[in-house]
């Protein structure tokens, strides 16, 4: 066996585990060392006039917004539907049974049978974070397109994996963050090409959510939750094993061994955009702060930070869901600045404005005849689904997507760093050529 072949090998585990959920300074991650390397089956090729058939895996509360959307499309072009559905709650199963109007035999517990399906060309995955990898694999393994909600996994590597799967198996991959499909970032990336604001030099975003009084991600739990009716040993998967706990199967955003909160949650849809516009890439260090000064019935912070420093520019993101103001969405060049929102969670605006630097404002206008641009976008309405469209549309072109897998995998490094930055109290750097994470803040390139 040579040398590169055992590398592959070892490193391409089915999962993550986290040994520690509670401790932040004792969690590691270990993984399974497969037999074989993947083999990918290849997928049907879908003719222009072709229907892409659909199968659902994690039904829960994200899902039925894809649901709805398609279910809809389907009644309305005829050119997608919905043919099986995958949940381990038996009230998700039912529901979505109901809203897809997909046989009984369709309904799957266990979602590799519903990846081996051959008239299955796409399957979309809403499930918890730990649980993307392990389900985003086993349908690029049998041929499957593949609409994967952010995050796009739940550590780096497993992001790195997912990245090189795409790759070999020739499959699309699109990452569930709708604001890379919003016009506000290509205009915005259109004006850094022209030259509008020079070198970019940092940018800045973030959330603020005072939604709930009861705290973020305090979702209801139902009332027939038990072990009779929930899976609880494939919930947790490769999580540490713990009694039944409906706080956690229905709440899991605010616990470590699924999550990472704020971080994979909402920065995963402030960051991924802002590298399609300025440009993708890895982070070179990462480091994090924040803490739990509100909602205390969780592990995760509600006010969190990360400073992701690239090779020339560096990237702050901010949030709390205890404040209900978020961060002004930025990008600062040497010579002028784009203001895209009054923050990430709100691209309802019409315009994106881009305002020269006092020093180049002479410059500016010989260049555009204006003192500063506004430049037309459309607005972001709730319900749109202009993602999950580009995602189908890619599926029948085979060209990439708008998030794809690997613009996912570099979003997904700087996300995860700076959790881990937080949890071990440190900062973190990352080796781009060897494509691993250093750990320690006296970690040498």
């Amino acid at each position: 066996m040579s040398n590169s072949r055992r590398k592959f090998l070892k490193q391409a585990g089915a999962g993550a585990a986290v040994l520690s959920a509670g401790n932040a300074l004792t969690t590691k991650i270990v993984r399974a060392e497969p037999t074989e390397a993947p083999v990918f089956a290849t997928g049907r090729v879908i003719g222009a006039n072709d229907r892409i058939n659909v199968g659902f895996v994690g039904c829960g509360g994200r899902m039925n917004t894809h649901i709805n959307h398609l279910v809809k499309r389907s009644k309305d072009k005829g050119d997608v539907m919905a043919v099986a559905v995958n949940d381990i709650y038996e009230r998700n199963k039912k529901l979505a049974q109901e809203k897809t109007g997909v046989e009984a035999n369709s309904v799957y517990h266990n979602y590799q049978e519903l990846c081996a399906r051959k008239d299955i060309d796409v399957v979309v995955i809403a499930s918890p974070d730990h649980w993307h990898f392990n389900h985003a694999m086993e349908a690029l393994k049998n041929g499957k397109d593949v609409y994967l909600e952010k995050p796009m996994t739940y550590t780096v590597e497993e992001a790195r994996l997912l990245a090189e799967a795409v790759k070999k198996s020739k499959r699309v991959m699109q990452v569930g963050s709708q604001y890379t499909s919003m016009e506000h970032f290509h205009k915005a990336k259109q004006a850094i090409n022209d030259g509008l604001i020079g070198q970019v030099m940092w940018a800045s975003g973030g959330f603020g959510r005072n939604k709930n009084k009861k705290g973020e991600w305090n979702y209801t739990i139902q009332p027939d939750a038990s072990e009779k009716t929930i899976d609880w040993k494939a919930f947790l998967g490769s999580a540490p094993k713990i009694p039944f706990n409906p706080e956690h199967y229905f709440r899991w955003r605010k616990y470590w061994a699924y999550s990472g909160g704020i971080a994979t949650d909402l920065f995963y849809h402030t960051l991924s955009p802002l590298l399609l516009t300025i440009g993708p890439q890895f982070p070179e260090r990462v480091s994090a702060s924040g803490g739990i000064y509100k909602q205390k019935d969780r592990e995760v912070p509600d006010t969190f930070f990360i400073n992701a420093d690239y090779s020339s520019f560096t990237i702050q993101l901010a949030c709390s869901v205890g404040s209900g103001i978020g961060a002004p969405l930025v990008i600062h060049g040497s010579e002028g600045t784009i203001f895209i929102a009054n923050d990430s969670e709100d691209l309802s605006n019409t315009s994106i404005k881009v305002v020269p630097d006092r020093e180049y404002a002479e410059d500016f206008k010989k260049k555009t005849g204006k003192d500063m641009l506004e430049i037309p976008v459309t607005p972001h309405a709730r319900g749109t689904h202009p993602h999950m469209d580009n995602f189908l549309d890619s599926v029948r072109s085979r060209q990439d997507p708008n998030l794809p897998a690997d613009l996912g995998y570099r979003a997904m490094t700087a996300i995860r760093m700076g959790v881990d930055a937080y949890r071990q109290q440190t900062v973190l750097k990352f080796d781009a050529k060897r494509e691993k994470v250093l750990a320690g803040s006296i970690a040498k390139l």
